[in-house]
């Protein structure tokens, strides 16, 4: 339910000044960072207009103080949200799994760069992609969003807030430097949506806030539904493991994300996820002989982004190819399921990312009848649609000599 919004505007937006926008818009009312390079514009809108929504911004002395405060932030009543970096989002580690144990929900936006350590702190990634599933110590489900295009750093910001609230968990909005600098032209709704945190009783209380709802002790160790400790007890702590993984586990169906476009006829798929859907996207428009643009308007494609850096013609007719896309818009928990569906008919998956090969390895595992080609690109720069499309010619032999 939206309260006190006007209209939608048209306005155009850097990809880390519409993730600030969204959190606005979706109420955040806490927010507390650090300065790190390439999430920096996120922390300075912030500074700027969360006093103006009746909010308080507060940086931090670093990364690990920030993730501690938007956990007692949320405590204390307020929806919370942090952001920054490879080497910053390391240091969060130990708060995730805490706001993971304690059922807190937080937003925590990593806009992703290279690394490892320093690494490249002007050139983008998809190194993280683990990390944000494995990176804090001992078993936990973890929601994991990955946006594409500035618009959907705005839409998947809120959205990253409604799942938080709704089961009582951190969130990640997996961004990454191509997308949080970019500029385009994006919806925006003036006013805040009301996001009520869900009243279902997860392991302890129902409401994220002191004071309402059940009696609820904050305790990082494993502990029952009153808040007490169980570590010493085998089976209770078994118990509170599976209830805070099936939490989420259980609810995939509700949690998952993809889009897919030609998929409907493809022999071959391309999967990707964050910044490197937009090359992929491209790629599919060159193989199938698309000339209309308007199957490609989601993504608002800035042309100048594919054709950075390429000067060959293409000459050959791939209007043949029958090549489709599937863009995995939450990449945790996998989307498993809608993957073997919108698959069933493919020979070939081929999987770009801006690692060394990482997601690709889940792939391989839900697509066992499939064959699967990884393709990764390491050293910041981008794929290119020319790059993505030659690996289908290669990979289904149809190469030109």
């Amino acid at each position: 339910m939206d309260s006190k919004t006007t209209k939608a505007n048209e306005v155009v937006l850097q990809g880390n000044e519409a993730c600030a926008k969204g959190a606005l818009y979706a109420g955040c009312r806490f927010f507390a960072g650090y300065p790190i390079t390439p999430s920096t514009e996120i922390i300075e809108m912030m500074s700027e207009e969360m006093q103006k929504a009746g909010g308080a911004f507060i940086q931090m002395e670093d990364e690990i103080g920030s993730a501690c405060a938007i956990i007692g932030a949320r405590w204390g009543g307020k929806k919370a949200m942090t952001a920054t970096s490879g080497p910053g989002y390391t240091l969060m580690q130990e708060a995730i799994g805490f706001a993971a144990v304690t059922e807190t929900p937080i937003v925590i936006v990593n806009v992703q760069r290279g690394g490892p350590s320093t690494g490249q702190p002007t050139l983008s990634s998809q190194q993280d992609i683990y990390q944000t599933r494995y990176g804090s110590h001992g078993d936990y489900e973890i929601i994991v969003l990955a946006p594409s295009s500035v618009q959907e750093m705005y839409d998947f910001t809120i959205r990253a807030f409604e799942l938080a609230e709704q089961f009582r968990t951190p969130v990640i909005l997996l961004a990454d430097e191509v997308v949080g600098h970019m500029r385009e032209k994006i919806v925006i709704r003036d006013g805040s949506k009301e996001i009520k945190s869900e009243k279902k009783k997860y392991v302890v209380s129902p409401q994220a806030d002191f004071f309402k709802g059940e009696f609820s002790t904050v305790e990082g160790q494993l502990h029952d539904e009153k808040g007490r400790r169980i570590g010493h007890i085998a089976t209770k702590s078994g118990e509170f493991i599976n209830n805070i993984n099936k939490k989420i586990k259980d609810n995939v169906d509700s949690i998952a994300s993809i889009d897919t476009y030609c998929m409907e006829d493809a022999d071959v798929a391309i999967i990707a996820y964050g910044s490197v859907a937009r090359p992929a996207m491209n790629a599919v428009k060159k193989a199938r002989g698309i000339k209309d643009d308007r199957l490609f308007s989601k993504f608002r494609i800035v042309k100048d982004l594919f054709t950075r850096g390429v000067s060959e013609t293409i000459k050959t007719d791939y209007s043949h190819l029958k090549v489709g896309l599937v863009k995995i818009n939450s990449v945790w928990p996998m989307p498993e399921e809608l993957l073997r569906q919108v698959t069933e008919y493919v020979d070939m998956v081929i999987v770009p990312e801006m690692n060394v090969g990482k997601y690709v390895r889940e792939i391989e595992r839900v697509l066992k009848d499939k064959k699967v080609i990884s393709m990764p690109k390491c050293g910041g720069d981008i794929h290119t649609p020319t790059e993505i499309l030659d690996e289908i010619l290669t990979a289904t032999g149809l190469e030109e000599d």
